[in-house]
């Protein structure tokens, strides 16, 4: 009862490694498959990583670029900069409503960079700047030199030094961009 003839032998030795064998080779197919996972998650991984820094980055940028533009409007900078005495009242104002809305129109793309909070401060002293150099041009006589421009503007910013935004701009960008560092 008890015996294999060597045919029957053969045939189950040939099955039971053939079983082994696809046993062997599935359990290899999936150890691969899992590392191939395990590496495509851990690449994705770095991916966003390194998005996540690049965006930090970018954001950082523009965050440096509008302090710099907020260095650049501030009014006694940029009356410093552009003060001609050649120039009458009305044409250094419009030197330096030029020179405003330029500086701001080059800077305008780093909005999507920053908080909104961050770029209304720096649209709000944009236009306070304006208003401020539209004013007080209005108030001078038609004949009133551009020194005399300039110097009513830094009487009335020394006077009232709440009337200047750019140094609350500025220091509101800095704190936004140190948040952005830790």
């Amino acid at each position: 009862m008890g015996s294999l003839s060597v045919n029957e032998l053969i045939w189950q030795l040939i099955i039971a490694f053939t079983l082994g064998g696809t046993l062997a080779f599935l359990f290899w197919k999936q150890r691969k498959e899992t590392k191939l996972a395990m590496e495509d998650r851990k690449k994705a991984e770095n991916q966003e990583t390194n998005q996540v820094a690049t965006s930090k980055q970018m954001q950082l940028q523009a965050y440096e670029r509008l302090i710099l533009l907020v260095d650049r409007i501030a009014l006694p900078n940029i009356i410093n900069r552009l003060n001609d005495p050649n120039f009458s009242a009305r044409d250094l104002q419009a030197v330096l409503i030029q020179q405003i809305k330029g500086e701001f129109e080059y800077n305008v793309t780093q909005q999507m960079y920053v908080s909104q909070d961050a770029w209304e401060a720096v649209r709000n002293l944009k236009d306070q700047n304006l208003l401020i150099v539209n004013q007080i041009t209005s108030f001078l006589p038609p004949d009133s030199s551009g020194q005399d421009l300039s110097r009513a503007i830094l009487e009335m910013l020394v006077q009232n030094p709440k009337a200047s935004l750019h140094t609350i701009v500025a220091d509101a960008l800095s704190y936004e961009a140190r948040k952005l560092m830790a």
